[in-house]
């Protein structure tokens, strides 16, 4: 004989609570401190402020680097948000499922152009 302690609650959604609210704001502090140091680059360059200015900040390896991992948390950020959006406003299954996976795709296609126009600088 089992003993059921409480009221059985019906538990529906994925339940990502904390990991995403947590996900949002690392991703987004780590996309304001480097949009900080890109502005601070510009401010404290002398000259103006053209192709050879941006093409100088990004020749090094480290940035390009850098570059694609804020791109890569961009990315994340963003999948997060729509994903949530989907499943809180879309009601249909079939639609809501559509959207996810035409929202990955995009995000996949946007990921690969990110990394032509890095390593094509």
């Amino acid at each position: 004989m089992s003993v059921n302690y409480g009221s059985k609650r019906t538990v529906v959604g994925a339940h990502y609570g904390l990991r995403d609210w947590l996900s949002q704001r690392i991703t987004g502090a780590l996309m304001a401190l480097f949009t900080v140091i890109l502005l601070a680059q510009l401010i404290f360059t002398s000259g103006p402020i053209g192709y050879d200015l941006w093409a100088g900040i990004f020749a090094a390896q480290w940035m390009k680097v850098l570059t694609f991992v804020v791109i890569a948390s961009l990315l994340y950020h963003v999948w997060v948000g729509m994903r949530d959006v989907w499943m809180d406003y879309v009601q249909a299954v079939g639609l809501r499922l559509v959207l996810q996976v035409f929202t990955i795709v995009w995000l996949v296609a946007c990921a690969g152009w990110a990394i032509q126009v890095l390593w094509r600088v």
